[in-house]
């Protein structure tokens, strides 16, 4: 009967070298929703500082960046003032077109996907 010096187990010692086996898991990639651009329309009534007011207020637009988009939208007819997920969108095109009907103002806000 011959005897081996080393009998070979789960764990070989002589060739530990301090590292632990991780078991690499890959998560699966979640899809980024879908994003949608929020619209201010342009029309002959809404005065312009009601729609800086809007943009400041509903957009966390600043007072200047607020001007210069209601100018865009009085000259080109429409302005995208931000993009957002679905929810968010719909949210902030109820709440400017809510606001504008308070104040009897005709302003139109609405959203398209991206």
């Amino acid at each position: 009967m011959t005897l081996l010096p080393h009998m070979m187990s789960d764990k070989d010692d002589r060739f530990d070298d301090g590292d632990v086996d991780l078991a690499l898991k890959t998560k699966p990639k979640t899809k980024r929703p879908p994003l949608y651009k929020v619209m201010l329309l342009n029309d002959d009534y809404t005065p312009m500082e009601f729609v800086v007011l809007v943009l400041e207020r509903f957009f966390g637009i600043g007072h200047g960046h607020a001007t210069e988009i209601m100018l865009t939208v009085h000259k080109k007819g429409l302005a995208v003032v931000g993009v957002f997920p679905f929810e968010i969108a719909e949210t902030k095109v109820q709440q400017v077109m809510d606001f504008a009907r308070r104040h009897q103002h005709p302003l139109q806000c609405t959203m398209e996907k991206e």
